[in-house]
């Protein structure tokens, strides 16, 4: 066996075996539960190693350094557009951004009480007029 990538989360080693497993490369994964226990090891360990056959190691390699995200924008429909067009329901703008309010003072509630309270809110502010609307 040999390495073929090495990855500080056990998601993206995850997602690179899939990837490898569809194009019919046997994978596996090392120190994949180590690092999910003790995330700060993974530098120390070399980070989560995906392995296949040396006589894959090439193949593995091209697989993996493929970009396939116009087959995703493909498949997902979306042509690359934004799925929804959002906009500001005081002022109109389309200048807005997702946001959560409340998050900040959740946030310190936990810290000071020790417990979480959530009453936070998720929506969209309007970076022009700086009102929330919530979802």
């Amino acid at each position: 066996m040999a390495v073929v990538a090495r990855y500080s989360f056990p998601l993206d080693a995850q997602i690179a075996k899939s990837n490898l497993e569809s194009a019919g490369i046997a994978a596996y994964i090392a120190d994949e539960h180590t690092i999910n226990m003790q995330w700060l090891y993974s530098d120390a360990l070399g980070g989560v190693r995906v392995l296949v056959a040396v006589s894959d190691l090439e193949e593995a390699r091209e697989i993996l350094g493929e970009d396939f995200s116009p087959s995703v924008i493909e498949a997902s429909g979306s042509g690359g557009e934004e799925v929804s067009e959002r906009c500001c329901s005081y002022c109109g703008s389309r200048n807005v951004a997702l946001y959560t309010k409340g998050k900040k003072s959740a946030f310190v509630i936990f810290i000071l009480l020790g417990f979480p309270l959530f009453f936070y809110q998720h929506g969209i502010k309007c970076n022009a007029c700086g009102k929330f609307t919530k979802n």
